[in-house]
């Protein structure tokens, strides 16, 4: 059985990836900085179990319980602050691909919370649905729906921009 993981390696494996996993549930980068760093002082006061079969999907499952009680504790807050999506995307020398960025995180912040975690876990993350179910503690079929419909919505969205910018 492998010896469970130091919290400073799992900050440099990890922290990139929870940070832009909670950017999707706060909608501000300072906000998920700050969950971020609760997150990881949360994990430090905690022994953090040897021999864990998928310590991606172990992290992504407390990540998602340390954010969800982010939630309820903000909720009054957060309606004010879903009005301007956070940007997600380098910005770009280039127009076309600075507008495609600037359309796909408004796209994003249109979509339900339900629905852009499990998007943000899938396409950004790479988790299985498998993975994702575990994660957020939801049935397989319920992943894989939401991913699903959150596509669409992002595929309607990005319809006309995609239209103007394909080369002719």
């Amino acid at each position: 059985m492998p010896a469970a993981p130091t919290l400073p390696e799992l900050y440099d494996a990890h922290a990139a990836g929870l940070f832009h996993y909670f950017t999707s549930f706060t909608g501000n980068e300072s906000d998920a900085k700050d969950l971020l760093q609760e997150f990881f002082i949360k994990l430090a006061r905690q022994t953090i179990p040897a021999g864990i079969a998928n310590l991606r999907a172990w992290l992504l499952r407390l990540a998602h319980h340390h954010a969800i009680d982010w939630l309820r504790r903000h909720r009054v807050r957060r309606g004010a602050e879903e009005a301007v999506p956070v940007e997600m995307f380098a910005t770009h020398a280039d127009p076309d691909q600075a507008e495609l960025a600037r359309r796909l995180t408004r796209a994003l912040a249109l979509l339900p919370l339900e629905q852009r975690s499990v998007a943000q876990l899938k396409l950004w993350d790479g988790l299985t649905f498998e993975e994702i179910a575990e994660v957020q503690g939801i049935p397989l079929n319920t992943a894989a729906s939401r991913y699903r419909y959150a596509l669409e919505k992002l595929r309607s969205e990005l319809r006309p921009l995609y239209d103007e910018l394909k080369p002719s």
